[in-house]
């Protein structure tokens, strides 16, 4: 199982997370580093643990408000071998060219989707390399019901984003992602929201999960260096 430390960027800076709610997402404090600047951060989290895999939500580009192509590709210049997994509410297929570089991964997230026919057009251009994300707020899903019945669509690899329980301290929705397991054969499933420490990392690692999204607990140490080495090695 992977730990993917998260990086939700705002007006440049990296924000705090909580329930989805972006209008009150505010710069992040961290015990890693006094600074909420994206390059700052991410060196602070790599100096924890040299992690193989950031994901990255361009909240900007997600509620269609520019966005941080910029800093997102000194990311890349200053980690060249890091695979990044970026959520930049794509919709449609320039504006996924327009981040193609061979270490970013582009993320379809179902809110951003407007029919399952959209996402199948986008799934079939990048050769259904991209990752899907099934995103849930107040515990309803965000996008087309017919792709979220029917997992021979979705890819290798599936977050199930509940945004209710990013940044809320309450642990994972281990019920949501059961049942998703459930459905799909083929598909890695990803847990992405709540995850308080190592106890909710060994509950995911048990169910299946192939790895877990994570924030708050990387930087209000709840998760340490040593807890992250012991149970990724």
């Amino acid at each position: 199982m992977n730990i993917i430390p998260v990086l939700d960027l705002m007006n440049g800076q990296v924000v705090h997370a909580k329930h989805g709610n972006r209008d009150k997402y505010v710069p992040i404090k961290s015990v890693l580093t006094d600074s909420s600047e994206p390059l700052a951060v991410v060196k602070a989290l790599f100096a924890l643990y040299p992690f193989k895999q950031l994901y990255i939500a361009d909240i900007n580009a997600i509620q269609k408000a520019n966005n941080h192509q910029k800093i997102i590709l000194e990311i890349v210049k200053n980690f060249p071998k890091l695979e990044i997994l970026l959520d930049a509410g794509f919709d449609k297929q320039a504006s996924i060219n327009a981040c193609s570089f061979h270490n970013i991964k582009p993320v379809l997230a179902s809110e951003s989707l407007n029919s399952i026919e959209q996402y199948q057009a986008l799934s079939s251009a990048f050769q259904h390399t991209a990752i899907l994300s099934l995103d849930y707020k107040d515990d309803l899903f965000q996008g087309s019901k017919a792709l979220l019945n029917d997992a021979s669509l979705w890819p290798k690899d599936v977050i199930v984003m509940t945004l209710n329980k990013v940044g809320s301290n309450t642990g994972p929705d281990l019920a949501k992602l059961v049942s998703i397991k459930k459905q799909s054969q083929h598909s890695n499933i990803y847990a992405a929201g709540g995850v308080r420490g190592l106890t909710d990392l060994e509950a995911l690692k048990v169910l299946g999960t192939k790895g877990a999204l994570v924030a708050s607990s990387l930087h209000n140490g709840t998760l340490t260096d040593h807890q992250i080495k012991h149970f990724l090695n």
